[in-house]
């Protein structure tokens, strides 16, 4: 496997610190800084925390497919985040170091996965190109 670049081994210790700093500051938030007083906050917090696990294992191993859709699962942060911004006036705080952990995760993904692919040879096909091979293809 190519060794990485400093550039992408930057982005991925931001990818890392921001992927695990949203993970525990949404179990922190939703367990212990402002539980749900009616469900059980073990419960909440549990489930406020598994999108973030599902992508974990293929963070940390430093796959940048997984850092690409991974940011499908924190555009889900960006909502609760953007919504409590508007709401509620007591949790802004709270929302406002969501929103900081979720874009800092979603920027270096986004940068990892363009990095470390290129490095690696990967590439996608513009739209363009693929649409004028099908074209010949059938035709």
């Amino acid at each position: 496997m190519k060794e990485m670049q400093v550039s992408t081994k930057l982005v991925r210790i931001l990818a890392l610190g921001g992927n695990l700093g949203l993970l525990a500051w949404v179990f922190t938030w939703q367990f212990y800084l402002s539980p749900h007083p009616l469900i059980n906050p073990i419960a909440i917090a549990v489930a406020w925390s598994v999108p973030l696990i599902l992508p974990l294992p293929g963070i940390v191993m430093g796959k940048p497919y997984t850092h690409a859709w991974a940011n499908f699962f924190l555009m889900l942060y960006f909502l609760h985040a953007f919504t409590i911004l508007y709401i509620d006036d007591g949790e802004r705080w709270l929302a406002t170091i969501e929103l900081a952990l979720t874009s800092l995760a979603f920027v270096s993904n986004i940068l990892f996965a363009r990095f470390r692919g290129q490095e690696l040879g990967l590439k996608l096909k513009r739209l363009s190109k693929v649409e004028k091979e099908e074209k010949q293809r059938f035709e």
